[in-house]
This record gives C-alpha cells, sequence and structure tokens, in this order.
C-alpha cells in the first residue's frame, strides 16, 4: 500500500529544522532594506510636456519668388515626433544648456564617486599632462593642429545628463513627455526650462528659412522706396488727367456717349426729314406763285405734331379759309358780272392781295424751318464734337487705366512681398515665436520644482526587501537540503534502504528560552543565534 506523501509537512520540517538561516538571510536582508534609504542618493524627478500642433513645410526658399503663403502646415507624423524627440535629446542641445546655466553660476554640480576616484586622477595625472607635454609639441613639430584640452568636466556633466533625461513620445499622440532625475530639484527645474526654451529657439531656426538681419533691413527699405515711388507715379499720372478714379469716369464717358449719340441719331432723323419737306414746301411755292388765280389751294398745312397732338398754324389756316372764299366768290361772280366790271376787279385785286400775304407767310415759315434746318445742323454738328470729345477721353482714361494697372499690380507684388520679408524678420528675430503667436510647437507642461523625491522610496523598499530576504532564505534553506544527504527522519531509513525502524530515541536536550526581556539587542542577538 503507497503511503501519500505530506508535502506541507516537509515544507515546515525544512523550514523549522534551518530556522537559523532563514532567520540570519531575514535580518541581513531587513538590515539592508532599512540601511538603502539613507545610504542611496535622493533623485527627484522634473517632468514637463511639449505639443507639436503641426510641421512646417516651406513651399519657396529666399533666393525663389516670393508669396505672401510660402510655409505649408501639415499634421506631424509618427516619423517628425520621433525627429522631435532627437532634437530634445541631442547632446549639442544639452551642453549647450549646461553651459549657459555654468556661466551664470547656477549649475554647480559635484562630480560623481567614480569620477572623484578613478577618472579624475587618471585625466589630470596622466592623460592631460601627456597631451600637454608629449602629444602637442610633436603635433606642432609637424605642422599639425593642436589638439586643445577639453572641458572633462563639461563631457561628465553632458554625459550623466544624457543618461538622467527621458524623453519619449506619447503613444498615439503628438506630445513628447521629458522626465529628468536630478538630486537637487531645483536645478533640475532650472535644466529642464532652460532646455526646453533652447529647444523652441533651435527648432525654430531649423524650420526657418535664415539670412541675416542686415538682408532683410535692406530689403524693407528697397521695397519702402521702390513703393513710395510707384505710389508717386501713379499719383501724379492721375493728376495729370485730372481723375481719382479712371474706370468710374470711363463707365460715365460712355454712358454719356450713348445718351448723345441716341440724341445724334434723332436729330439727323429730324434733318433729313426737315430737309424733304423743305424741298417739297420750296417747290409747292414757286408753283403756287405760278398759278393762276383760281387755283387757291396749298398742298401743305404747315400742322406740327408734339406729342401725338397735332397744332395747325392759325394764321396760315385764317389766310388759307380767306382766299378760299374770295375764289369761290370770284367764281360764282363771274357767271353774272362782266370780267371787266368794277366788281369784278376789285374781287381780283382782294384775291391778289390775299394771295401775296399767303405766299408772304408761307415764304415766312419756309424761311423759319430753314432756320430750324441750320440749328439742328448746329446741334448735329456739337453733338458730334462732344461725342468725339468723350471719346478722346475715353481712349486716354483707358491708357491711364492700363498704366495705373500695370503700376497697381507692381505695387501689390511689392506689398506682398513686403509683408513676407517683414514676417520672415520677425521670425529670425523670435519674438513671437517666444510668445506663442507662431510657433507650432508650444510647452504643454511646464516643468515644476518637486516636493517628494522620486528615489529612493522606503515604503516600497522596506517591504520588498524583507520579502527578498524571507524567500532567498527559504531558497537556500531549500539548497541546502538537496545537497545534504543525510537521514532526518526514520521514514527516509525505510525508503531508502529497506530496513525496518526498530527503535526513535529523541532529542532529549531541554529547550533553552531566552534569558532577557523586553525589545532589547542582548535578546535580539540571542534569538538569532538559536
Amino acid at each position: 500500500m503507497t503511503t501519500k506523501e505530506n508535502y506541507l509537512h516537509e515544507f515546515f520540517r525544512i523550514l523549522f529544522a534551518n530556522r537559523q538561516l532563514v532567520k540570519r538571510v531575514f535580518l541581513v536582508f531587513a538590515v539592508i532594506a532599512l540601511l538603502l534609504p539613507l545610504v542611496l542618493k535622493q533623485s527627484f524627478d522634473i517632468t514637463a510636456e511639449v505639443i507639436v500642433q503641426s510641421k512646417k513645410l516651406s513651399q519657396s526658399d529666399t533666393n525663389t519668388a516670393l508669396a505672401q503663403e510660402t510655409d505649408k502646415f501639415i499634421p506631424p507624423s509618427l516619423a517628425d515626433m520621433e525627429t522631435e524627440s532627437n532634437i530634445l535629446r541631442s547632446p549639442t542641445l544639452i551642453r549647450q544648456t549646461i553651459t549657459q546655466l555654468r556661466d551664470e553660476g547656477l549649475y554647480d554640480v559635484p562630480p560623481g564617486l567614480l569620477q572623484r576616484l578613478v577618472f579624475g586622477p587618471i585625466r589630470s595625472l596622466i592623460v592631460n599632462p601627456l597631451r600637454e607635454y608629449v602629444v602637442n609639441p610633436v603635433r606642432s613639430l609637424f605642422g599639425l593642429e593642436v589638439d586643445p584640452v577639453r572641458d572633462t568636466q563639461l563631457d561628465t556633466l553632458t554625459d550623466d545628463a544624457i543618461k538622467d533625461l527621458k524623453i519619449e513620445t506619447l503613444p498615439g499622440s503628438n506630445v513628447v513627455s521629458i522626465t529628468y532625475s536630478f538630486p537637487d530639484p531645483k536645478v533640475g527645474t532650472l535644466f529642464v526650462s532652460r532646455l526646453l526654451d533652447n529647444y523652441l529657439r533651435n527648432r525654430q531656426n531649423l524650420q526657418s528659412n535664415e539670412l541675416p538681419q542686415e538682408f532683410y533691413e535692406q530689403k524693407k527699405m528697397q521695397y519702402q522706396v521702390r513703393m513710395d515711388d510707384l505710389e508717386s507715379k501713379r499719383l501724379g499720372m492721375l493728376e495729370g488727367i485730372g481723375s481719382s478714379d479712371p474706370k468710374e469716369e470711363i463707365t460715365f464717358r460712355l454712358n454719356a456717349i450713348n445718351t448723345e449719340e441716341q440724341a445724334l441719331n434723332q436729330y439727323r432723323d429730324r434733318l433729313l426729314q426737315s430737309q424733304q419737306w423743305l424741298e417739297y414746301l420750296k417747290t409747292s411755292l414757286a408753283a403756287a406763285s405760278n398759278a393762276n388765280m383760281r387755283d387757291f389751294a396749298f398742298p401743305f398745312t404747315f400742322t406740327q405734331t408734339v406729342d401725338n397732338v397735332a397744332f395747325e398754324d392759325r394764321e396760315i389756316k385764317q389766310l388759307g379759309e380767306q382766299l378760299t372764299t374770295q375764289v369761290l366768290t370770284y367764281v360764282s361772280d363771274l357767271a353774272v358780272f362782266q370780267p371787266g366790271s368794277e366788281q369784278m376787279l376789285l374781287q381780283r385785286e382782294q384775291i391778289a392781295k390775299t394771295r401775296q400775304q399767303f405766299l408772304k407767310i408761307v415764304a415766312n415759315r419756309i424761311q423759319e424751318r430753314e432756320k430750324d434746318l441750320a440749328v439742328v445742323q448746329n446741334v448735329i454738328a456739337q453733338k458730334t464734337q462732344r461725342i468725339a470729345d468723350y471719346k478722346s477721353r475715353v481712349h486716354q482714361l483707358q491708357e491711364t487705366q492700363s498704366k495705373a494697372r500695370q503700376l497697381d499690380t507692381e505695387i501689390d507684388a511689392l506689398h506682398k512681398a513686403f509683408f513676407t520679408y517683414t514676417q520672415r524678420y520677425e521670425e529670425a528675430r523670435g519674438e513671437r515665436l517666444l510668445s506663442g503667436d507662431v510657433s507650432n510647437a508650444r510647452i504643454l507642461s511646464a516643468p515644476y520644482e518637486p516636493a517628494e523625491p522620486a528615489f529612493p522610496k522606503p515604503m516600497l523598499i522596506i517591504p520588498f526587501g524583507m520579502l527578498t530576504g524571507l524567500l532567498l532564505g527559504i531558497a537556500l534553506v531549500y539548497v541546502r537540503e538537496f545537497f545534504d544527504h543525510r537521514f532526518k527522519h526514520p521514514a527516509q531509513i525505510t525508503q531508502q534502504l529497506g530496513l525496518p525502524v526498530l527503535l526513535v530515541i529523541n532529542d532529549q536536550t531541554p529547550e533553552t528560552h531566552n534569558p532577557h526581556k523586553g525589545w532589547s539587542l542582548p535578546r535580539l542577538v540571542h534569538w538569532v543565534r538559536n
């Protein structure tokens, strides 16, 4: 019959059999865990965040034609964010920041223990004298460049800052996180702040088209002089033709030409009509002058129509009716009286006088029409001349407008170029960059001085140190038990040798109690030994 092995009993047997070793290992690690927070050097974590809103693409350089909007901004990609991180962690930027703080007396960091004990004496006693007294004289002898003595402390500080500076891009975002571990929280905060300032300034220098400020100032002055000349030329040209806005005046003149041409056409039609009627009246007057006494009718009534209303000439109408009455009376009396009688002679004389008056009035009307025809001709000539003057003025205005348009185009181009150079000049100075108006990268979270150290943390080190000591003591007990082949209990004899156990004699040594009372060092020593 197979007996079931009790693993828990075996575990506690081994543990209590080697409790002295477990206690000693546990106490060693407990002491170490208690001393570590006091021995380890404190380190403070200074954090900051930078957000990159977009990536700047220059569409042209300073040697090509300038436009008002030459730079485009697109969302940053993963590679762009990695580039931003590389700019932040670049040794040149870190070295520049440390140099500035050291020059200002704000970065006084003593070298580390290894630097003081090993590398510092080696450099000062061996490397630097060897370079100064052996290498440099030999190089100068052969005409080579002398290797200057480097600032090893600055190199060491830069290397330490690179190791302690953690820069990474937050996953799935355009935010770069900066974490700097440093013993002095005030100096570390100042270092991160200056590092961010230098980063923004260097980033702007990398992305902008750099030119000297004198170049921008010279260009601005040239554009100002050129724009003043063009504006003066344009103003003088407009004053020369007496117009402030040629386009509006051209529109006004064209409307006037259209109105005058319509009136001119009406006057020409009236002139043609008046000429035909005048010829007809002259012919009719000549025929009426040569007609006999009995032809009393005149083929024109001298009726004038104004706004569809007919106005008759009353004087001609009365004389015509009177002449018609006299002729009719004469014809009727001629059948009764002799042609040579006194009454007939008197009627003929009256008819002749009336006819003469009628023909005289008709002649006067024809003369009036001739005068009216001359007036119409003068009006036509005047309107023709006025239209010609208008057209000449329009042609002059069109030429001026064309020249003014060319000047306006050149002035607009100068304005755009002037604006672009002014904007780039401001970017070169970096004033608007630091205020956050132009830069597409901004500080999302500024660094602040931490109140508690990030390392060491006693609340983590002590519990984990004691747990580690306990687990390591148990592990050492099992390793020791594994290599110890002695018999520990009677069951091992039967299991290993196959012999029955006849007698088991227990250890009769009485257990010694701790003679020391209370929490004291002798009591602890006695507990460790037993």
